[in-house]
C-alpha cells in the first residue's frame, strides 16, 4: 500500500558546493577540479585538504573549475580550518615563474608550501609563574626558585630549574604547593622587532647619496630596480640597511637575499648590530621546527625582515615592501635541480609584482645587472671608495713562466721534494708571506679547487682514476685517505697498488688542491699557524663560521681556503691575498667563462686592506697579458666590463640575445641519445632562432645518467617560451627519460 504524505513540510534549498580549480604541490599540467562544502570560501589562494588516490594531499584554490568532469564525479576538498589563505601576489608569482622557467605550476608551488606544519593549529605549551601561596616548608632551593620566577617572566619547568640552578624536583614541588601555577604560551617566541634607531650608522658622502635615492624609492612604493655598484669594503650593506630602515618604518616586510649558508652568520650579527634584534633566517641549515615559526610569522607578518637563501622568495609575505639580492652576481642564485630558475631575476619579478623596490647589490655585478644599469633601465648607485681610511690592495701579477729560479714552471705530478719542481708557492709568493707573518698580520692564500689533487694516475700506465657513475675525475682528499667524485659523492680507499697494471708506488697526483697548497705552505713556514677553509674541511655552516672567526680574531696567521672566503668576509688584520692559479676556470668554453674569473678573483682580492693597514694582492698566472688580468692589475674593471659587452653584443649573447638548454637524461643510454636525435631533427623553423646539437653534456655521465644537451640561441625579441612549448609538443618522451628545460642558462656542463 501506498502511503501519501499529508501536508508536507517544504524542501529547504540548499546552497550549491562550489566547484573549483585547486593546485596541488606536485609537477602535474595544472589545476584539478575539486568541490568544496557549500558555503566556503572558494577565493584564490584559500588552502584545503584534498583527497588524491588513497592519500589527502595539501593543496590552494587556484581559480575556477576547467567543468570537465561531471559533478557528481567531483570529489570534496576540505578547507583547512584556522590556516590563513596564500596571498594573492604570491599566487601570481608562481604562476609567473611556472610560464617563465616552463616548469609544471605545482612543482613552483611546492616550494611556496615547504612547511606543512606551518597550517596545522598552533600547539600550546605549558609554563609557570609563582603564585600567591607560599608552601609553609621553605628550603634554601625553594626560595631561589620562588625568587627567580617573581619577575614574572613564564618558564617551563626546566627552564626555572636552569636559571634558578637547582633541580627540576624542586620546581615540580613548588607547582604541588601551587607556589608556581601554570599558564598557556604560544607554541614559539615571537620575533623580536627591528629598531631603526638603535645603531644609525655615520655615512659619507657616496653612501648618504646612494641611501638617500633607496629610501625615497621604499617611500613610494612603487616598483623601482637599482643596482648598488660599490667597490668591496666601501660600506654597500651600510647603504641598504638605511633603505630596511626606511621600510620598517613604513611598516613594510624585508626581503634579504645572500647567495651561500656561509654568509648567512655574520651577515645576522651584523643586523643585529644595526637593528639591536636578528632576522628571521631561511636556508637549508635550518630545523624544520624553526622553519615552521618562521613560516608563520612571515604570513601573519610578524617577522619583519628575512634573510635567506634563493627559496625564501616563495615564501607568503603579505607586505612586502623592499627586496634585496646581496652579491647578485653569484653563480650560487641559480637553482639547478628540480625546478629550475635564476633567484635573482625572480628577485626583480617578485618585486614587480608586490609593487616595491628592489636592490641589487655587488662589487662586481653580472654583466646582464651592468648593461641594464647603464642603459638606464635600473638606477644605477656608485660607491668608488672604501669606507674610512681604508684603501683599495696593490693588485700585482707573479708570471709563473719566469718565478722559480730555474726558470722551470710547476709540472702536474712532480713531486712535491723537489726543489723549484712540483711547488705552487712561488718566490716572490713566498717572500711576501715572510713579510707578513714578520709583521704579525695575516694572509690568505687562495685556490678554487677542493681537495688535496684533481687527478691521479698511474706513472706506469698512464690509468686515470676516474667515477663510475660520472664522467668525471676522481679527487684525492689526502687527509680523508679517499678518493672522491665531486658530482655524486662516490669513494673509494686510496688504493696502493694501479687496478689496471697492478704495479705499487707509481701513483701520483696532479695537480694541486687546497690540501696541497696547505701541505706545502706548512714545510715553507712551520712555525706560522693556519687553517684550511672548503666545504670538505668544515661541516656544515657553523663550522666554518668557527673558523673565520679563530681568523678574525688573529689565532691563525694564514687561511687557505676555497671561494668559501672569497666574499661578504671582513679581516682587519688580512693584508695579504695569493691567488695560487688566477687561470682556473678562465677558459673552459662558457660564455661567463671570463666575467666569472674576474669577479671571483675581484672578490677575493677585495678581502685585502680592507681596515688601516694596505693590502697586497699577488696573482699566479701563466698568462700575464689575458684582459682579466690587466683589468684586474689596473683597476679597470668597467673597462673589462665594456670588452665583454662587445663580444656578447656582437655574439647576440645574453643580455643581447636569449639562449635556452634542453637537457635530455636517463639510465637507458640509447633512448636517451633516440629522443635528442628526434627533438634535433623536428626543431621548428623560426625566424633569429638557431639550435645547436644534440651533442653529449660536460657531464656526458651523470649519477648514472647518460645526458645529451639541445643550444636554443634566439634574439632578444622572440618569444622564447612559446617556442619550446611547440618544439616539445611535437615529440613523445617515454617515461625512462627526462629532458630538462633551462631558460637563460648560468652553466652548459
Amino acid at each position: 500500500m501506498i502511503r501519501a504524505r499529508i501536508n508536507p513540510s517544504p524542501i529547504p534549498e540548499i546552497a550549491p558546493k562550489p566547484v573549483v580549480g585547486v593546485l596541488l604541490p606536485l609537477p602535474l599540467s595544472g589545476a584539478y577540479d575539486y568541490k568544496l562544502p557549500a558555503g566556503s570560501n572558494a577565493r584564490r589562494g584559500v588552502l584545503v585538504s584534498a583527497p588524491l588516490g588513497s592519500r589527502d594531499v595539501l593543496g590552494v584554490v587556484w581559480g575556477a573549475a576547467e567543468g570537465t568532469l561531471g559533478d557528481n564525479r567531483l570529489k570534496v576538498a576540505q578547507p583547512l580550518e584556522g590556516a590563513p589563505a596564500l596571498p594573492a601576489k604570491l599566487c601570481d608569482f608562481i604562476d609567473w615563474v611556472a610560464d617563465y622557467t616552463l616548469n609544471p605550476p605545482g612543482a613552483i608551488l611546492a616550494m611556496a608550501l615547504r612547511s606543512r606544519g606551518a597550517f596545522e593549529p598552533e600547539a600550546r605549551r605549558i609554563a609557570y609563574v609563582k603564585g600567591s601561596v607560599t608552601p609553609p616548608r621553605m628550603s634554601e632551593p625553594r626560595h631561589r626558585a620562588l625568587e627567580v620566577a617573581g619577575d614574572g617572566l613564564a618558564r617551563s619547568v626546566s627552564g626555572l630549574a636552569e636559571d634558578a640552578n637547582v633541580s627540576a624536583a624542586v620546581v615540580r614541588g613548588l607547582i604541588g604547593a601551587n607556589a608556581l601555577v601554570p599558564t598557556e604560551l604560544p607554541e614559539f617566541a615571537p620575533f623580536r622587532a627591528p629598531d631603526t634607531g638603535f645603531a644609525a650608522p655615520s655615512l659619507n658622502g657616496d653612501q648618504g647619496r646612494a641611501a638617500a635615492v633607496l629610501t625615497a624609492a621604499v617611500a613610494e612604493r612603487k616598483f623601482s630596480a637599482h643596482l648598488l655598484d660599490g667597490v668591496t669594503g666601501s660600506g654597500k650593506t651600510e647603504v641598504y640597511f638605511e633603505a630596511v630602515a626606511s621600510a620598517l618604518k613604513a611598516g613594510k616586510q624585508v626581503l634579504i637575499l645572500l647567495p651561500e649558508i656561509a654568509l648567512t652568520t655574520q651577515f645576522l650579527e651584523r643586523f643585529a648590530a644595526r637593528f639591536g634584534a636578528r632576522p628571521a633566517e631561511w636556508h637549508s641549515d635550518v630545523s624544520q621546527k624553526e622553519r615552521r615559526r618562521v613560516y608563520r610569522a612571515v604570513m601573519n607578518g610578524e617577522a619583519r625582515v628575512v634573510v635567506g637563501a634563493r627559496s625564501s622568495l616563495f615564501l607568503p609575505f603579505s607586505e612586502l615592501g623592499l627586496v634585496i639580492v646581496d652579491e647578485e652576481h653569484e653563480q650560487a642564485f641559480k637553482q639547478q635541480d628540480g625546478a629550475i630558475y635564476h633567484a635573482r631575476d625572480m628577485a626583480v619579478v617578485r618585486a614587480r609584482i608586490e609593487d616595491c623596490p628592489v636592490v641589487l647589490a655587488s662589487a662586481t655585478p653580472s654583466l646582464e645587472s651592468f648593461v641594464n644599469a647603464v642603459s638606464g633601465r635600473y638606477t644605477h648607485l656608485k660607491l668608488t671608495a672604501r669606507h674610512g681610511v681604508a684603501e683599495m690592495p696593490v693588485v700585482q701579477l707573479v708570471d709563473l713562466r719566469h718565478a722559480f729560479k730555474d726558470g722551470a714552471p710547476a709540472r702536474a705530478g712532480d713531486a712535491p721534494d723537489v726543489e723549484h719542481k712540483g711547488q705552487w708557492l712561488s718566490p716572490p709568493l713566498r717572500a711576501a708571506l715572510d713579510n707578513v707573518l714578520a709583521a704579525g698580520e695575516q694572509a690568505m692564500l687562495f685556490l678554487n679547487r677542493r681537495g688535496y689533487a684533481p687527478l691521479t694516475l698511474c706513472e706506469a700506465c698512464g690509468h686515470k682514476f676516474t667515477c663510475p657513475h660520472c664522467s668525471a675525475w676522481l679527487v684525492e682528499h689526502k687527509y680523508k685517505k679517499r678518493l672522491a667524485c665531486h658530482q655524486c659523492g662516490y669513494e673509494l680507499p686510496m688504493p696502493s697498488d694501479c687496478p689496471e697494471c697492478h704495479e705499487t708506488g707509481t701513483l701520483i697526483a696532479c695537480g694541486p688542491g687546497v690540501e696541497r697548497v696547505a701541505e706545502e705552505f706548512a714545510a715553507f713556514f712551520p712555525n706560522a699557524r693556519y687553517a684550511i677553509a672548503s666545504s670538505d674541511t668544515m661541516n656544515g655552516p657553523a663550522e666554518t663560521q668557527g673558523a673565520l672567526r679563530l681568523f678574525a680574531k688573529g689565532e691563525v696567521d694564514v687561511l687557505i681556503g676555497t671561494q668559501i672566503v672569497a666574499k661578504g668576509h671582513h679581516f682587519p688584520q688580512l693584508t695579504l691575498v695569493g691567488v695560487v692559479d688566477a687561470d682556473l676556470g678562465g677558459s673552459d668554453g662558457d660564455l661567463r667563462a671570463r666575467e666569472r674569473t674576474f669577479q671571483l678573483l675581484h672578490q677575493v682580492s677585495g678581502r685585502a686592506g680592507r681596515a688601516e693597514k694596505p693590502g697586497l694582492v699577488l696573482l699566479q698566472t701563466r698568462n700575464p697579458d689575458d684582459a682579466v688580468m690587466q683589468a684586474l692589475v689596473k683597476g679597470d674593471r668597467d673597462g673589462f666590463y665594456e670588452q665583454e659587452r662587445g663580444f656578447r653584443e656582437a655574439a647576440a649573447a645574453p643580455p643581447f640575445g636569449r639562449l635556452a638548454a634542453l637537457v635530455i637524461s636517463g639510465h637507458d643510454g640509447e633512448a636517451v641519445r633516440e629522443i635528442a636525435r628526434q627533438l634535433g631533427r623536428c626543431a621548428p623553423p623560426a625566424r633569429d632562432v638557431k639550435v645547436w646539437g644534440p651533442t653529449p653534456a660536460f657531464y656526458a655521465l651523470l649519477r648514472g645518467q647518460t645526458r645529451e644537451r639541445l643550444l636554443v640561441q634566439a634574439a632578444k625579441g622572440v618569444d622564447m617560451q612559446a617556442y619550446l612549448k611547440a618544439w616539445l609538443a611535437l615529440v613523445k618522451v617515454p617515461n625512462a627519460v627526462r629532458v630538462t628545460v633551462d631558460v637563460d642558462p648560468v652553466s652548459f656542463f
